[in-house]
C-alpha cells in the first residue's frame, strides 16, 4: 500500500484514546479507507513526537512515512484496538531511532557529569540562548529524548509514556530523572567555555 501525506485537515474521530474502535477494527481486516482515515487524524501528534525527538523537518517526515508503511503492515498484530494511540507512538519512536542511526552515526562525545540535580521542566522554558538548549538536547539519546518529548512536549501521564515505550512506569521515571541530568550536565558543560572565553577577552582589554 503506498501512503501518502495525509491532509491537513484530519477527520474528527472520537472514542477512547481518541480513536474510534471500530474504525481501527475495519483497519485491521484490511480496511485502507478505514486506514487512511487513522493515518490523517494521527499525523499531526506523530509529526510532533518525531520533530521533537529528531529536531529536524525532514527527518521528521521521513520517521512518520516509514511509521505509516509500519503501521499498516503491522496493524493485524495489535490485539486490542484501545491501545493504538500507544502502540503508534511506540513505532515512531522506533522509526525516529533507526532515522537518527541512518542520518546521524553514534559520534563519541566527552563524558557529561550527570550527578546534578536533574533540569526541572520550567527551566526549559527559561534557557535564553535555544541553540544552547538543541545543542544540549541533540547530546541525548533517542530514549532520553523520546521520554521528555512524551512527558512534557506530548503531556502524557508517566503510565501512558510507560505503555508508548512497553517499559514499566518505573523505567520511565529512571529514565526521565536521567535525561534531565544530562540535560543540564550538558548545557552547564556548554556554559563553561563560553564563559572562560568572556574572562580571556575581559583579561586583555
Amino acid at each position: 500500500m503506498t501512503v501518502l501525506r495525509p491532509a491537513l485537515m484530519a477527520p474528527t474521530i472520537s472514542g477512547s484514546g481518541g480513536m474510534d474502535r471500530e474504525l481501527v477494527a475495519r483497519a485491521q481486516r484490511g480496511d485502507e479507507s478505514a486506514f487512511e482515515m487513522l493515518a490523517t487524524a494521527s499525523h499531526a501528534r506523530l509529526y510532533r513526537v518525531a520533530r521533537g525527538v529528531l529536531r529536524d523537518d525532514d527527518g521528521a517526515d521521513d520517521a512518520v512515512q516509514r511509521t505509516l508503511v509500519q503501521m499498516w503492515r503491522k496493524l493485524p498484530q495489535l490485539r486490542d484496538p484501545d491501545r493504538f494511540e500507544g502502540w503508534s507512538y511506540r513505532l515512531v519512536v522506533n522509526a525516529c531511532r533507526d532515522e537518527a542511526r541512518r542520518s546521524h552515526p553514534a559520534v563519541p562525545v566527552a563524558p557529561l557529569d550527570a550527578s546534578r540535580t536533574p533540569v526541572a521542566q520550567d527551566e526549559l522554558h527559561r534557557v535564553e540562548d535555544l541553540d544552547e538548549l538543541e545543542h544540549g538536547f541533540a547530546r541525548l539519546s533517542v530514549e532520553h529524548r523520546a521520554v521528555i518529548v512524551l512527558r512534557y512536549l506530548l503531556d502524557l501521564s508517566t503510565d501512558q509514556v510507560a505503555e508508548a515505550l512497553d517499559v514499566p512506569p518505573g523505567t520511565v521515571a529512571s529514565r526521565l530523572h536521567r535525561a534531565m541530568s544530562e540535560l543540564r550536565a550538558a548545557l552547564e558543560a556548554d556554559a563553561r567555555p563560553a564563559s572562560a572565553g568572556q574572562r580571556a577577552q575581559g583579561a586583555l582589554r
